[in-house]
Parts: C-alpha cells; sequence; structure tokens
C-alpha cells in the first residue's frame, strides 16, 4: 500500500513540496484545468504527469472530470454519444500519457452537505448531513429522476467506456453518491449502498471496471464498522478497488457528521488491517479533514495531522 496526496486542483510547487515534505510519493490530481474542447488532450496530460515527477512524484491518479464532459450522458438527453465518444478520447490519451486511473462519479447534483461548523473536537469545523433539512427541497432543473433512469444511463455509459479504457491500460474508479441518500431534489442517487456497487462490478466485468472506495462514503451508508471492514474484503479481494479516500464519519444516514481520523465509527486500525489482508496495493489519500485552527483554506494541517495519522497506522500493519 502507497500513500498518496489528494484534493488538488493545481499541482503547484507548494503543494507538491508539501506532499516531498510529509514523505508522500504518489499525487492524485481533482478535475485538473487542462486544454481540450470536451476532452482533455493529450499533450496537457503529458504536461502534468511530467511536472508531478520533476518533484520525484509519481501521478497515481486523475478523479472527476468537469461535469460539463459528461451532463448529457448523466441525463440521458440527445447528445450522449458524442460525449461518450469525446470521454473516450479523454480515456485514450490517459493511457497514453501514462496515467493509470481515472476517478469518477455518476450522480446529478453532486455532494451535498447541511452544516459546516465549529462542533467537532476542541472546536474544528466539521461538515455534517441531515436529510430531514433536505426532504422539502424543491425540484431541480432536471425534475424528477428515479433510479430506472439513472442506473439505464450509467449502463449505457459504462458498456460504451469501458472497452476502451480496458485497451488502453486505464482503471475507471467510480465514486459512491455522497451523500448515499435515495433521492435529492427530485433526482435519484443509485450509488448508496453496497448492493448497488456490487451491481456496478457485474454490470460490465472487467479489470478496468472498478471504484474509488470512498471510506468515509461507505462508513455514511453502513450501519456497523463490521460492514466497513465487510466491503473492504469483498471489493478488495476481487481486485476491484483502485484507491482509497481514507477518512472517517460519526453516524449514519440519514444523518452523520465528518470527524478526525482517530475517532469516528470506524477503527481506522483494522481497516488498514483489512486492505493488507486483500493485498490492495494502491494508493490510499485523505480525502477531506476537519478544520483545524489557524489552518490555510485547502487544510495543510488537517492533512499533516491525518497523512501521520496514516502513515504510524501503516507501519503497524506491514510489521504484522
Amino acid at each position: 500500500m502507497k500513500l498518496g496526496l489528494g484534493a488538488i486542483h493545481e499541482p503547484d510547487d507548494e503543494r507538491l513540496l508539501f506532499a516531498k515534505q510529509l514523505g508522500i510519493e504518489n499525487i492524485i490530481i481533482h478535475t485538473p484545468d487542462l486544454p481540450g474542447d470536451g476532452f482533455w488532450e493529450f499533450q496537457g496530460l503529458v504536461r502534468l504527469r511530467r511536472n508531478i515527477e520533476a518533484f520525484g512524484l509519481t501521478l497515481a491518479a486523475i478523479e472527476n472530470m468537469p461535469r460539463h464532459f459528461y451532463d448529457k450522458i448523466r441525463l440521458g438527453l440527445p447528445g450522449r454519444d458524442e460525449q461518450i465518444e469525446r470521454v473516450c478520447k479523454t480515456i485514450r490519451n490517459l493511457g497514453r500519457a501514462g496515467i493509470p486511473i481515472l476517478g469518477y462519479d455518476f450522480n446529478i447534483l453532486g455532494v451535498w452537505r447541511t452544516e459546516y461548523s465549529p462542533t467537532g473536537r476542541g472546536g474544528a469545523k466539521v461538515t455534517k448531513y441531515d436529510h430531514s433539512l433536505v426532504q422539502k427541497a424543491p425540484l431541480s432543473d432536471f425534475g424528477e429522476i428515479d433510479d430506472e433512469t439513472m442506473w439505464a444511463n450509467f449502463e449505457y455509459f459504462l458498456k460504451a467506456v469501458v472497452p476502451v479504457a480496458e485497451e488502453e491500460g486505464v482503471v475507471l474508479a467510480l465514486h459512491p453518491d455522497d451523500p448515499p441518500v435515495p433521492k435529492i431534489a427530485g433526482t435519484a442517487r443509485i450509488f448508496r449502498s453496497v448492493e448497488a456497487y456490487k451491481r456496478v462490478i457485474e454490470l460490465v466485468p472487467s479489470p478496468s471496471n472498478c471504484i474509488e472506495f470512498c471510506q468515509g462514503t461507505f462508513a455514511e451508508m453502513c450501519e456497523t464498522a463490521d460492514e466497513v471492514y465487510e466491503a473492504i474484503r469483498y471489493f478488495g479481494s476481487r481486485g476491484k478497488i483502485a484507491y482509497v479516500h481514507f477518512r472517517n464519519v460519526r453516524g449514519t444516514v440519514p444523518k452523520f457528521e465528518e470527524t478526525f481520523i482517530d475517532e469516528g465509527k470506524v477503527d481506522m486500525l483494522q481497516a488498514m488491517r483489512a486492505y493488507k489482508e486483500v493485498g490492495f496495493d494502491g494508493v490510499l489519500i485523505v480525502d477531506h479533514t476537519p478544520g483545524l485552527v489557524g489552518d490555510t483554506r485547502w487544510g495543510h494541517r488537517g492533512r499533516a495531522y491525518a497523512i501521520g495519522y496514516m502513515k504510524a497506522l501503516l507501519k503497524c500493519v506491514e510489521a504484522l
């Protein structure tokens, strides 16, 4: 297993040096601003990889394409085939640029939270979600979209892009819907359970059809920590975990809050052991962290704390 630094939109010198100083070797870039009209051009991807390698680091993955790259695909609108062609072009360019993983989501309204407040340990700011505050949200501009429609749109997309990804040696990593609730503002959120993810990997069996194991979101959807460890073992033993968002939460949908890595519902040492048991050899990143006193907007202090904790956990499991 390897540790990485993520949530980087632009890999500037400060963040890359921060990774080096913490002893991190892998970088995951989040929705980079790269040349291309509805796709990422090959040359821009090569430059991105080389910029990171110039610091002695590895570009392990890119997560999240711009949403306008595949909005018609997700909604099943006319023009989705043209968008699929451009997504396939992005995948080909990723593979040929030497970037092995593309993380993505497949929902309409993105991540939702209902609060960001200083109620964490010692007054740290944490994000919270309470579905009772969202139940009466008005319909979005997209209207009512049910589970069946979302599954049909997703299957259409997956069957088109996975063969291209497999041909180019690129792994596609699907992020769960966060929060993992059935519906928000009329739009279904289908990737909200472990069973839904089992369905995903069975839809198009391929080494390129994998998941981005956001451990925090899985904790949000699972009643107990044991269910999270079980999910790690299920997907990890099948080689379906592309990389991991290693964060912790307290509570379960319909109401939860994020926590420091060492105090949520999941025993993170036990989780790390589960990854080792199944032979996971990919990258774990901290994702996002509580807001510490005096921290930067990006969260340097919070990330440093979480990465130090992760390094200690990794040392523990490697010593077993």
